[in-house]
C-alpha cells in the first residue's frame, strides 16, 4: 500500500468516526428534546430478530416491480426486457398502423431462489407511428397519473386492503432513443420533458438473447457484419450498469422513491385541490376532522348559493315566459280585433251591395211594367186601325 493510499484510508476512517460521533450526538439531542430515556438491557430480550422477521415477511409476501417502456415500434424494448431478466416473455410484435398511442400492461410471476417477483411491463403500442406526433406523450403521462389516482382512491377507502392491493404504480420508466447518431427528435424532447421528474441519466445499451461463442465460452451478443457486440461486456455497452442500477442495487430504492417522492407529491397536490390542508388560517395545526368539517361547511354553503341562484334563475325565466305569453296574447288580441274590424267592413260592403241590387231590381220591375203597358196600348191601337181599314175596304167594294 502506498503512502497516498494510506493517507486516503486514514482520512476515510476519520470522516466515518466523525460522522458516527455526530450522528450519536444528534440522536442524543433528539432523545433529550423528545424526553426519551436511554436504558441499558440487563439481558437478552429478542427484538434483535426484528430485521429477520421483516425479511421473512417480505419473502412470504413477495415483491412487485413495474417498468414502463417508452419507445418507437421495433426499437428493441421487448428484447431489452428479456435480456434484463434473462427470460423470454414472448411478447408479440406490434403493428406500425395504430391511429393512437395506447399502453399495454402485462404482468408476470418470476422467482429467483426463494424470492418471488411480480413484474409488470407496460409497453407503448404505436408510439411515434402517427403522422401528427404532437400529443403522443400525453397517454403516457395520463397512465402514470391514473395509477397514482387508483392507489390514492384505495387509500381513501373506509375499508382498505393495501396489503393485498396490486400496486400498479410505475417504478421506473425506460425511454428508448434510436441510435441514429443524429440529434434527438422533437418527440423525444417533448416526451422526456414531460417525464423529467420521473427519469435518470442515459445509457448506451445493447440487448440480445442470442449466444455467440467467444473464445471458449458462450456469451450473449449481437452479430454484425463488422463484428460482435457483447451484451455483458462493459467495454461494449452499458447493459451491466443498467441492470445493476435497476435490479441488483436500486430496485427497492426505486420502489421507495416512487412512493415517498413521486406518489407523495401527487397525493399532496390532489388533497390540496380537494381543499385539505395541515394548518389553518392562523398557522395552527388542523385535524382531518376539522378540515372535513370546514370543507363540508364550505360545500353546503356553495350548494345553498347554487340553489338560490337556480331559484332566482327559475323565477327570472318564469317572468320572462309570462312576459312572452302576455306579449303573445296582446298580439293575438290585436289580430283578432283587426280581423273583426275587417269582417265588419266586409259585411257593411256586402249590405251596401245588396241594397243597391234591390234598388236596381225595383227600378227594373217598374220599367218592365211601364213597357208592358206601352206595348198593350200600341197593340190595341194597331187593332183599331186594322178594323177601320177593313171596314173601309168593304164599303168600297159594295
Amino acid at each position: 500500500m502506498t503512502s497516498e493510499e494510506a493517507r486516503h484510508l486514514l482520512f476515510q476512517s476519520h470522516m466515518a468516526t466523525k460522522s458516527c460521533m455526530s450522528s450519536q450526538v444528534s440522536d442524543d439531542e433528539k432523545r433529550k428534546r423528545e424526553n426519551i430515556r436511554s436504558l441499558t438491557m440487563c439481558g437478552h430480550v429478542g427484538f434483535e430478530n426484528l430485521p429477520d422477521q421483516l425479511v421473512n415477511r417480505s419473502i412470504q409476501q413477495g415483491f412487485c416491480f413495474n417498468i414502463l417502456c417508452v419507445g418507437e415500434t421495433g426499437i428493441g424494448k421487448s428484447t431489452l426486457i428479456d435480456t434484463l431478466f434473462n427470460t423470454n416473455f414472448e411478447d408479440h410484435e406490434s403493428s406500425h398502423f395504430y391511429p393512437h398511442v395506447r399502453l399495454k400492461a402485462q404482468t408476470y410471476e418470476l422467482q429467483e431462489s426463494n424470492v418471488r417477483l411480480k413484474l409488470t411491463v407496460v409497453n407503448t403500442v404505436g408510439f411515434g407511428d402517427q403522422i401528427n406526433k404532437k400529443e403522443s406523450y400525453q397517454p403516457i403521462v395520463d397512465y402514470i397519473d391514473a395509477q397514482f389516482e387508483a392507489y390514492l382512491q384505495e387509500e381513501l377507502k373506509i375499508k382498505r386492503s393495501l396489503f393485498n392491493y396490486h400496486d400498479s404504480r410505475i417504478h421506473v420508466c425506460l425511454y428508448f432513443i434510436s441510435p441514429t447518431g443524429h440529434s434527438l427528435k422533437t418527440l423525444d424532447l417533448l416526451t422526456m420533458k414531460s417525464l423529467d421528474s420521473k427519469g435518470q441519466l442515459p445509457f448506451a445499451v445493447v440487448g440480445s438473447m442470442d449466444e455467440v461463442k467467444i473464445g471458449n465460452k458462450m456469451v450473449k451478443a449481437r452479430q454484425y457484419p463488422w463484428g460482435i457486440v457483447q451484451v455483458e461486456n462493459e467495454n461494449h455497452c452499458d447493459f451491466v450498469k443498467l441492470r445493476e442500477m435497476l435490479i441488483c442495487t436500486n430496485m427497492e430504492d426505486l420502489r421507495e422513491q416512487t412512493h415517498s417522492r413521486h406518489y407523495e407529491l401527487y397525493r399532496r397536490c390532489k388533497l390540496e385541490e380537494m381543499g385539505f390542508t395541515d394548518v389553518g388560517p392562523e398557522s395552527k395545526p388542523l385535524s382531518l376532522q376539522e378540515t372535513y368539517e370546514a370543507k363540508r361547511h364550505e360545500f353546503y354553503g356553495e350548494l345553498h348559493r347554487k340553489e338560490e341562484e337556480m331559484k332566482q334563475m327559475f323565477v327570472q325565466r318564469v317572468k320572462e315566459k309570462e312576459a312572452i305569453l302576455k306579449e303573445a296574447e296582446r298580439e293575438l288580441q290585436a289580430k283578432f280585433d283587426h280581423l273583426t274590424r275587417v269582417h265588419q267592413e266586409e259585411r257593411m260592403k256586402l249590405e251596401e251591395k245588396r241594397r243597391l241590387l234591390e234598388e236596381e231590381i225595383i227600378s227594373f220591375s217598374k220599367k218592365k211594367a211601364t213597357s208592358e203597358i206601352y206595348q198593350n196600348q200600341t197593340f190595341m191601337a194597331m187593332g183599331s186601325n186594322l178594323k177601320k181599314d177593313k171596314d173601309r175596304k168593304n164599303s168600297n167594294f159594295m
